[in-house]
């Protein structure tokens, strides 16, 4: 087996900017076929890290260095295009002499529609033979398909911000490069879009460093991860899974170093006090070492954060109710005769494609729209907090800590315990120093945490969550986590993030398109294991139609075929007697989970695994049927 090739070699990196030291001689590497996931707190030098590997921004000190020819694509956080552009034209700019003839040849197949070939048209057709593009060509399509790109002809200026960011997706991806680096791929992607990715990223074999917030993405695709926390870099050789696990590790051990540098700090500062005036060799030393003890000494210990249960104002019994609301633009029908009450204390999430309505309904809630018919009715004591995806609005000359202050500047927990704005903003990893920035400092990933916090401290008693998720980084989702959970209000919803849903709701409303809703009592890994189930059904009814096809209506015998003619060989024969066994255990072992399932009895995260074993053996029993099936159509030896 040949070795895998270094791709990129970082050694002693460091970049500040001013007085901000976001890392300092860091080094690492990436190999061939290498699956990466960047971790980091948002502003702490994720995107600049990017940025620099993509050649996009200069470093102080170290180097960079990159296998000669080696072909690197970049998805950026907020790609840019120029707007006089077309989507096709932005998509198929030449990047090498594959991709630029299948542009040529695509637009030279638009100007002579219905029209005769030319001199022109025949070259390129001899020039896509040459190059084999054509199965390139079918897959490019497939990527634009997947994404939900369709309007080739479009103009780039009058896409919104999530179709340019899928629209620089499906260019990197199309590019085919050796290396591929990609900031917050999963943002403004629906979920199918999220699963279609992660399965085509795996399948690839690409090599590959991204940073991104979804947990279930980043534990599927990525087998190293890369930590950067207080200016160093941290590297783990494993999934998220086995990240979580070494990284309590590790700052136990962090903890327990720092105990002991302290202790012994103390001692030694009680002899530094004594002998002042020592001025011996090994006085001499000791005195140093004490320097560089006293440094370590004054780190601060790595905790976890606190539970934070801000009191939510009173909530009656009626909370609101959609009596039977229908919304349309134009031919695009999203809502039709849509009832829904809301019970006290339920948490909803709401999932579906891009373009199903979910961002309307939560409009329609917060009277931002008008239905077309029927009505919301909300009760007299519910209060909300709305998180919107473009609600983000903050005067940039203004420090973070006055922004919080202009709408409180205590925070009450209840049971008479407050918070004040400080602490508040500090429990959502605004550090005191931060806290005195101006918001233009701030990251987007930050600015994003700080509109949370704004959202938060108003003592809402329902929560109407917009894509909350994205660009927060993985430690302020999992800060959010534990207040939601711990919310004594109720919560709607809308991410694509699948671990943030699995761990909040237990109710869906799923958007499947043209106004169709369904409801169903669970959360999304539940609800994703029920879809399974149900297409494994309709594939086995389709089966079933197709094998009544097969007989002939006027003698009601099977017609002959090719494979009915012949007999089962022997090892055939051992196969279909082993599927029956095989298929039954199965369907066995299926009621016996589902069983597990019902009872109601099931913490969340076992729930989890119990429904990703479920799916893996309803697709297991599906392949094994439908051989069972194959075999069967032989005649027996």
């Amino acid at each position: 087996m040949s070795k895998l090739q270094p791709y990129v070699q970082v050694e002693n990196l460091s970049k500040s900017f001013g007085d901000l030291v976001l890392f300092q001689g860091i080094s690492f590497g990436i190999a061939q076929q290498q699956r990466l996931a960047l971790i980091a707190q948002n502003g702490k030098g994720k995107s600049t890290l990017l940025d620099i590997l993509a050649g996009n921004k200069d470093y102080e000190e170290g180097s960079v260095v990159f296998r000669r020819d080696l072909k690197l694509a970049y998805l950026k956080q907020s790609p840019e295009f120029d707007r006089e552009l077309s989507v096709f034209q932005a998509c198929f700019q030449a990047v090498d002499e594959v991709t630029d003839t299948i542009a040529r040849y695509e637009l030279k197949m638009q100007q002579i529609a219905g029209k005769a070939m030319d001199a022109e048209a025949e070259e390129l057709l001899h020039l896509m033979d040459h190059h084999k593009a054509w199965d390139y060509e079918v897959k490019i399509k497939q990527i634009l398909s997947k994404l939900q790109i369709p309007d080739f002809n479009q103009n780039v200026g009058q896409l919104s911000g999530g179709q340019l960011k899928r629209l620089a997706l499906a260019k990197v991806l199309i590019t085919e490069p050796d290396l591929l680096i990609l900031d917050e791929p999963t943002n403004h992607l629906d979920l199918d879009m999220i699963e279609w990715l992660e399965n085509y990223l795996t399948k690839s074999g690409i090599t590959l460093l991204m940073v991104t917030h979804d947990r279930y993405f980043l534990d599927r695709v990525c087998n190293n991860i890369l930590e950067l926390e207080d200016k160093q870099l941290y590297s783990y050789n494993g999934n998220y899974a086995y990240y979580l696990e070494k990284r309590r590790e590790r700052l136990e051990n962090f903890n327990a170093e720092l105990e002991r540098a302290q202790n012994l700090y103390r001692k030694e500062l009680e002899w530094m006090r004594r002998m002042p005036q020592a001025r011996g060799t090994k006085a001499k030393a000791r005195s140093d070492a004490f320097y560089e003890l006293e440094e370590r000494a004054a780190q601060q210990h790595k905790t976890e954060q606190m539970k934070l249960g801000v009191k939510a104002s009173y909530l009656g019994s009626k909370i609101f109710e959609a009596k039977y609301i229908s919304k349309s633009y134009g031919d695009l029908k999203l809502l039709d005769q849509f009832y829904y009450q809301f019970a006290p204390f339920e948490k909803v999430g709401i999932v579906g494609a891009n373009g199903s309505g979910k961002t309307t309904f939560l409009k329609l809630l917060m009277g931002e729209e008008s239905c077309d018919e029927g009505s919301i009715d909300i009760g007299t004591t519910v209060r909300f907090g709305y998180f919107s995806q473009d609600g983000l609005s903050f005067e940039d000359n203004k420090k973070v800590i006055d922004v919080v202050r202009d709408i409180a500047e205590e925070i009450s927990l209840g049971n008479g315990k407050k918070l004040s704005a400080s602490q508040f903003l500090n429990h959502f990893l605004f550090s005191p120093e931060t806290q005195h920035n101006y918001v233009s400092k701030l990251s987007g990933g930050e600015k994003r945490r700080l509109y949370l916090c704004t959202v938060l401290m108003t003592n809402p008693n329902f929560l109407v969550l917009d894509e909350p998720t994205n660009d927060l980084d993985i430690l302020s989702l999992n800060i959010l986590e534990e207040y939601l959970a711990s919310f004594k209000g109720c919560v709607l919803v809308v991410s694509h993030d699948r671990f943030f849903m699995d761990k909040i709701v237990d109710h869906l409303l799923v958007f499947e398109g043209d106004a169709v809703i369904r409801d169903f009592p669970g959360n999304y890994t539940q609800y994703r294991s029920w879809k399974e189930q149900q297409e494994a059904l309709v594939r086995k009814e389709k089966e079933s139609e197709r094998k009544s096809k097969t007989y002939s209506p006027e003698l009601d015998q099977p017609k002959e075929d090719s494979a009915s003619r012949r007999k089962r060989t022997y090892r055939e024969e051992q196969e279909f007697i082993a599927l029956e066994k095989e298929i039954a255990q199965t369907e066995d072992s299926i009621a016996l989970l589902e069983n597990e399932l019902a009872s109601g009895q099931l913490e969340g995260a076992v729930i989890e695994q119990k429904c990703i074993i479920l799916s893996k053996l309803n697709q297991e029993l599906d392949k094994k049927a439908l051989r069972w099936m194959e075999l069967g159509e032989l005649e027996k030896k």
